[in-house]
């Protein structure tokens, strides 16, 4: 019984494993490339590798970041607000970092999901027309610490998500092998099936000819 649920663990594990390098690829196709840096309507993303975007747009009215297996820094310090503020929308699986903002920036927060955003500054006292940023969006098992300032701490996680992305991406290069692998035995023996079936009828039909009528 128990080898039994262990090799239901196993293969729930490769099977998600696989769903996830497949859904994350098909992110990659869907997001595209970085917009430029000087972009007001930012699109930013890290799908299994970090993330490093500085942007430096002179009215940003948003955007959007998506994570896959990776993460690291979205640096807006350079950059500079709409009048009416700026939504980022986020979307992380498995993955973070951090969100760099100036001091005077106001930040607000609403994401759901098995992660969240945590303003670290220590912020106090904002006036009323502070520009505002709010993050929205959906994290599940990952998050971000909005700073004004790198810390030598998220160069550590940094260097742990680099070490994680490539542990991941050879796992999965490894899982997708040995399915394919499988997938190529499952055709060839269904082919060789096919043939064996095929010649057996050719020789029941030449036997059903060389056999005279009675």
């Amino acid at each position: 019984m128990f080898t039994r649920i262990l090799r239901l663990v196993v293969i729930g594990w490769i099977v998600s494993m696989v769903a996830g390098a497949v859904a994350a690829l098909q992110a990659r196709r869907r997001i595209g490339p970085d917009t430029p840096e000087t972009a007001d309507d930012i699109v930013a993303s890290a799908i299994f590798g970090p993330l490093d975007y500085h942007s430096t747009a002179t009215n940003l009215r948003g955007g959007a970041l998506e994570l896959w297996y990776g993460g690291g820094v979205l640096d807006l310090r350079d950059a500079t607000l709409a009048p009416e503020g700026a939504t980022l929308n986020v979307k992380v699986v498995f993955g973070g970092g951090q969100v760099l903002v100036p001091a005077s920036w106001r930040v607000i927060t609403a994401v759901s999901g098995l992660g969240g955003v945590q303003d670290v500054r220590g912020v106090k006292d904002l006036p009323v027309d502070a520009p505002t940023l709010t993050i929205a969006g959906t994290l599940i098992g990952g998050g971000f610490a909005v700073q004004s300032e790198p810390d030598e701490a998220m160069n550590a996680v940094r260097g742990k998500i680099d070490e994680a992305t490539e542990t991941a991406r050879g796992k999965i290069d490894e899982t997708a092998g040995q399915v394919q692998d499988a997938i190529s035995k499952a055709t060839d023996s269904g082919r060789a099936a096919a043939d064996d079936a095929v010649t057996d009828s050719l020789e029941i039909g030449s036997d059903s000819e060389m056999t005279p009528a009675t």
